[in-house]
């Protein structure tokens, strides 16, 4: 019977300590549950601050953009020497990281020749034909320079 009696006992010590592990699980959970909302909430509070800037900045941006209508265009950049080009040769865009040709003219080579490897290098670097036109620029160098420099605004129109 004692035997019994003590079986008994650790049975229930046993459920008493499993209630007990149970219980803290549970207040763990519930604080878990707690710090989760306070984080979310707290997060929802910075999302709402950045949307606020957000907007705001927008506000701005299109304050500055309806106010600067009749400015010059910020982006465009005013010209300097040569102006020998035509406009729409300006306005030709060489990509920013298109491989210019690296041969220079500096009017002791035969100008043949320096165009026909002008040309060829251009051809493998996969330059468009209205690239040639400022690129080509490019490779002179002293009194070639100085001379293409001294041509009259708008002179150059095409490639040829």
């Amino acid at each position: 019977m004692e035997m019994i009696n003590a079986l008994q006992e650790t049975v229930a010590a046993s459920k008493a300590d499993q209630d007990k592990l149970m219980a803290e699980v549970r207040v763990e959970h519930v604080l878990r549950q707690y710090q989760f909302r306070a984080e979310l909430d707290a997060s929802r509070a910075s999302n709402e601050e950045l949307r606020k800037a957000n907007e705001e900045l927008h506000r701005e941006l299109q304050w500055l953009g309806e106010h600067s209508m009749g400015e010059q265009n910020p982006t465009t950049q005013e010209r300097t020497r040569p102006m020998s080009f035509s406009q729409a040769i300006m306005d030709v865009v060489v990509p920013i990281n298109f491989m210019t040709p690296k041969i220079v003219f500096t009017s002791t080579e035969d100008l043949e020749a320096h165009l026909i490897a002008f040309n060829a290098q251009m051809m493998i670097l996969g330059g468009t034909n209205t690239m040639h036109y400022k690129l080509f620029m490019g490779t002179f160098t002293g009194t070639t320079l100085q001379l293409f420099i001294g041509l009259p605004d708008g002179h150059i129109t095409s490639f040829d």
